[in-house]
């Protein structure tokens, strides 16, 4: 847990914000690294049941996720910003899930594929194993439905996090990550 090294007033916050949004300057380098982080996206690869085929079908020619910047699939949690977790977690897995997702570097991003990895699909209501959501172990930032979901819908959730990358503040998350 990160020392609190700066206690900002919601007075001080918002003259902090309103002093951001007005500079042309630090609005324009928000549009710049935003473009850039949204356009280099690197997904880790989580894939634990069946999702993760259809997960490996997006990197194949036919669906080419490489045209949307997030074709270079990562090993290893170090070199990723985005995990995909595709799959049934179950409790056993959920602590290492975590794990891996505070190894990866700032700012990250999860997408969470398929009704196993959303709410624990099928085994919801009688599986004692199973986490009943990703979401309750680490932030996820895009659900994409389906049961498995196909190709189409999770580069469909990879547009919605690009959006999202897009909308984000450089500066703000900066002084949120100090501030907590």
């Amino acid at each position: 847990m990160p020392s609190k090294l700066l206690q900002l007033t919601p007075e001080t916050q918002k003259k902090l914000d309103d002093i951001i949004s007005e500079n042309v300057l630090l609005t324009t380098v928000d549009k710049l690294v935003n473009w850039a982080r949204s356009s280099a996206i690197w997904p880790f690869t989580f894939g634990l049941a069946c999702c993760a085929i259809e997960m490996m079908a997006v990197g194949s020619p036919r669906y080419d996720l490489d045209r949307f910047g997030a074709g270079v699939f990562r090993a290893t949690p170090r070199q990723a910003d985005l995990m995909i977790v595709a799959g049934t977690v179950t409790l056993k897995m959920a602590e290492r899930l975590q794990r891996l997702y505070h190894q990866m570097s700032e700012p990250r991003y999860v997408i969470s594929m398929g009704s196993c990895a959303t709410h624990g699909g099928p085994y919801w209501q009688e599986g004692y194993h199973v986490l009943k959501g990703v979401d309750r172990v680490v932030p996820v930032d895009v659900y994409v439905p389906g049961c498995p979901p196909r190709p189409e819908a999770l580069i469909e959730g990879i547009l919605l996090l690009q959006k999202k990358i897009q909308k984000d503040s450089v500066l703000k998350s900066t002084l949120k990550r100090i501030t907590t």
